[in-house]
């Protein structure tokens, strides 16, 4: 084709039933001015490799699924693009701090596990049916969770973070993001709920604000920013816990 290279891709494979490690294996490729780091893996699995295993969906940076470590950063592999990383070689590992299922394919187990006893979903005060038509909500209401509700779940944000590498206890980025996305939802009564784990010591004190989670989120979620936004409503509910002990519920 007019206008293509060629890179190689430095991949990490590992297939726990056979191997001892992880390693890298190179392959190389070709590519153009418009071919991104997820359509070099198709082509090594369609052409090359059919044993190479990595997950994708969408590619347009919508369902999550294709992220990994290239280079040594989270990056989803459809928005990067192999141009801006020639002449390479380009490494291209499976996303840090998580276990690895097989190539680049991580068990996502405990975030799963951490969205439920995090309880990030809406919780209405009131039972409602489609006769009592929808809940209304103002521009200026859905601003103020607008940014944190873009969160498609890629994990990128867990293998930036630290702590969560170091302590695999703190609840993490993403998920106290979301919590903050429900808890200034005006349609949302579910705080209570989620106190809990947002005032633990693995909760939103459990961040070292490194801020790296931001850098790397794909959608401008600022995780950041939700959980220091989070912290002085802890301290609130610490202070009323030690004035009305039999309320309290966790200490920051």
């Amino acid at each position: 084709m007019a206008g293509e290279r060629t890179i190689t891709l430095e991949v990490q494979r590992f297939h726990p039933e056979a191997d001892e490690a992880p390693y890298l294996q190179p392959y190389t490729i070709p590519f153009s001015e418009g071919t991104s780091v997820l359509e070099g893996l198709q082509h090594i699995k369609d052409r090359l490799d059919g044993s190479l295993t990595f997950r994708w969906s969408c590619r347009m940076a919508v369902c999550g699924s294709c992220g990994c470590m290239i280079d040594g950063e989270p990056a989803l592999a459809c928005r990067a693009f192999l141009r801006d990383y020639a002449p390479g070689p380009v490494r291209v590992a499976p996303l840090d701090h998580l276990p690895i299922r097989r190539d680049l394919v991580v068990d996502q187990s405990d975030f799963l596990a951490k969205l439920e006893r995090a309880r990030t979903y809406l919780i209405p005060a009131d039972e409602r049916t489609p006769a009592d038509g929808a809940y209304r909500q103002t521009p200026e209401e859905m601003a103020d969770y607008y940014d944190y509700a873009q969160c498609i779940n890629c994990l990128l944000c867990y293998a930036a973070c630290p702590q969560y590498g170091w302590d695999q206890a703190f609840t993490g980025p993403a998920v106290l993001a979301l919590v903050q996305r429900y808890d200034l939802d005006s349609r949302d009564a579910g705080k209570d709920a989620r106190r809990a784990v947002v005032n633990a010591d693995t909760g939103v004190w459990g961040c070292t604000l490194v801020g790296y989670c931001s850098e790397v989120c794909p959608k401008g979620v600022d995780p950041a920013r939700a959980i220091n936004q989070r912290k002085p409503a802890s301290v609130a509910d610490y202070l009323l816990g030690w004035l009305r002990p039999s309320g309290g519920e966790g200490t920051p």
